[in-house]
């Protein structure tokens, strides 16, 4: 009994050993920056893109913002999911509450590698992941449009997490097995159209992030891309939005653009529940860019045979 107790020992202190060192800090290289001249009005369409203000905007009397306050980026929205409750960090670019101290590198290094300046690691509630397929220079025009926005003081509490999950050293580990700047979707025929709406759809504007299912861990199963899946806020199912999905398989591309800019389906329903804010933040796009989205949609492969 002594043998096995003493065995049982080892192996937990090997383990930990082990797991210290899987999570440590510093296992996401630093991006590296281009040679480019950060573009604010650019960057305003990343904005949009993004649905930066979805999250990011304080409330106004508890309900979400509205018109010119989704340019108020003081933070202060509440995510409750089953690991607890993430609040949303003010990024408006006040010097001490927000962003503004912030320089390039160490913005591009949180939105594409999910590291905070200070090195600590972010939680994928921040969905980085998605980011991390973004061109650097999207990212860097973000920066210069947010730098021109309203600087809101304050700071955002911190998250409330149950244990485990408010051991942040565990994100360490977790970023090595999801974090891929690579795209999803390899396809044979690859429009100009088409790469768009890839960047798009699977970069900025963070399709991925509801609308496909999650593995044990966490992280985006990609064989399942677009496919559907539970609702992150708890009610009911985000849908399959690629070919097998029940209304988009029999929508044309000119119908998802539509959607997009109007809000309206094809048989003049209108968008709800979540989506609306997501639609309502496409609709500040080009045309084109709704039209890249649909063209990327019905390019993809269906989830399920």
């Amino acid at each position: 009994m002594r043998r096995i107790a003493g065995a049982i020992v080892a192996v937990l202190i090997v383990g930990t050993i082990a797991a210290w060192w899987v999570t440590r800090p510093g296992l996401v290289a630093a991006p590296v920056l281009p040679d480019h001249e950060p573009n604010a009005a650019a960057g305003e369409q990343v904005f949009w893109a993004g649905g930066c203000a979805s999250c990011h905007a304080t409330p106004v009397n508890g309900e979400r913002a509205e018109g010119n306050f989704k340019l108020v980026l003081g933070g202060g929205v509440e995510l409750d999911t089953p690991y607890g409750i993430f609040r949303v960090p003010n990024i408006s670019p006040h010097e001490s509450d927000g962003i503004g101290a912030w320089s390039m590198l160490e913005f591009v290094s949180a939105m594409q590698r999910g590291v905070a300046p200070d090195g600590r690691p972010y939680y994928p509630s921040f969905p980085y992941t998605s980011y991390a397929k973004m061109a650097v220079e999207d990212v860097m025009d973000l920066k210069a449009y947010l730098d021109t926005l309203r600087a809101v003081p304050g700071r955002v509490a911190d998250h409330s997490l149950s244990f485990p999950w408010s051991i942040r050293r565990g994100i360490n580990g977790w970023q090595q097995r999801y974090l891929n700047s690579a795209p999803v979707s390899e396809l044979e025929s690859m429009t100009t159209e088409v790469a768009r709406g890839r960047a798009l759809v699977e970069g900025a504007g963070h399709c991925g992030e509801c609308h496909t299912p999650r593995d044990w861990f966490g992280g985006l199963d990609t064989k399942r891309w677009l496919g559907g899946a539970p609702n992150p806020e708890g009610r009911g199912q985000i849908p399959d939005i690629t070919r097998s999905g029940k209304n988009t398989a029999e929508w044309s591309a000119s119908d998802i653009r539509y959607y997009l800019e109007s809000g309206f389906t094809p048989d003049f329903d209108t968008v709800g529940g979540s989506m609306v804010v997501v639609q309502e933040n496409l609709a500040m796009l080009p045309k084109s860019d709704l039209e890249a989205i649909a063209a990327y949609l019905k390019a993809i492969p269906a989830a399920r045979d």
